[in-house]
């Protein structure tokens, strides 16, 4: 069994089921991230995780415990919330050492603890301010150290985050991994933001109408994404309506155009429609070796964005984007302009509802 599982876990409210038939099996010092849009169910998978709401039937095992039916301050779990939380009237150490004297662990305990934590999170200068004299991320660190300073067993981070501005999420998101990393403490980390998500997890599960949709690397869920809403959710992707010629070989039809997929069309008969989509990167107007597939289309935007030029062409009904590096030698696509685009087989990903 491995360190934190999740059986079966539901949730409903009245009519609606929110959480439906999840289930998650996360390894001791692995971080995950769920991944979703809001309503999705994510923060109410993380709060029954948390004992906070309680689950409508399933089992949260931790270390080998079914801690279900347990109250939140018997499951050792540490939270952060995205509004902070921290005690206005008290000082960053005393919201530091909170939890462990509310444990009734004693004062040259707690003293050594806190001074750990403030070093941990680098405000070792602060223990005497209040957080109203503290910037934002600076409040989250403290609510991190307060978190980890009972030395719990699993963190769960409620979107930390969303609260802050966007040079200082990236800076906090990365002191939060390596934190993460240096205590190997398990870790459940809540967002919508995809890029979040993708930077700083070892498994992300991209959660859709309370069902966890996929659970994989950054690197599959990038690059190989399962449903169409994966596909679609994560990232820019290309959606391409295609007509099955021959599945034992993944060739398909999409227009007028017979390209074939690096992979048998499994489950599927001549003359069905499937589901096809192509990252942006994957696309270029030159013709490779290593690029055989080859769809062509009417220019309908050339936008620059600095770096990247990124054109939207219309082939057979199915708006496709595709990226290309600005440079000036080059003069990019026209509006109206029938262009061919190339990838490679492998890059045309197959995807189901």
């Amino acid at each position: 069994m491995a360190f934190l599982e999740i059986e079966h876990l539901e949730k409903v409210f009245g009519p609606l089921r929110v959480v439906k038939d999840f289930n998650l099996s996360i390894q001791k010092g692995e971080f995950i991230s769920l991944l979703g849009p809001s309503g999705c169910g994510k923060t109410t998978v993380l709060r029954m995780v948390a004992g906070f709401e309680t689950a409508t039937s399933g089992a949260i095992h931790i270390d080998g415990k079914n801690v279900v039916d347990k109250r939140p301050n018997q499951r050792n779990i540490g939270m952060v919330f995205q509004a902070y939380a921290l005690f206005p009237n008290m000082t960053v150490a005393e919201n530091v050492g909170f939890g462990l004297k509310v444990k009734g662990v004693a004062g040259s305990e707690i003293a050594s603890r806190v001074t750990e934590m403030l070093k941990l999170i680098g405000l070792s200068e602060h223990g005497s301010r209040y957080p109203f004299q503290l910037s934002g991320g600076q409040q989250q660190r403290v609510a991190l150290a307060r978190a980890l300073a009972p030395r719990p067993q699993v963190l769960l981070l409620d979107e930390p985050l969303s609260a802050l501005d966007a040079k200082i999420r990236v800076s906090l998101r990365e002191e939060i991994r390596e934190i993460q990393k240096k205590l190997g403490i398990t870790t459940i980390f809540v967002t919508h933001d995809q890029e979040e998500a993708l930077s700083i997890s070892d498994r992300i599960v991209v959660m859709h109408q309370g069902i966890a949709d996929q659970v994989g690397s950054p690197f599959e869920i990038y690059n190989r994404p399962a449903t169409k809403f994966v596909a679609t959710f994560v990232g820019t992707l290309s959606m391409l309506e295609a007509t099955v010629i021959d599945a034992a070989s993944g060739k398909v039809k999409i227009g007028e155009t017979e390209v074939t997929l690096a992979e048998p069309v499994t489950g599927h008969k001549a003359g069905d429609k499937v589901s096809l989509a192509l990252r942006p990167e994957a696309l270029s107007m030159e013709k490779t070796q290593a690029r055989e597939g080859k769809v062509r289309g009417v220019v309908q935007s050339v936008n620059f964005l600095g770096s990247v030029i990124r054109t939207k062409i219309d082939v057979a009904g199915n708006i496709v984007s595709f990226d290309m590096f600005n440079n000036p030698a080059y003069k990019p696509p026209v509006v109206g302009e029938t262009i061919d685009v190339w990838f490679a087989n492998s890059d045309l990903l197959l995807v189901r509802d």
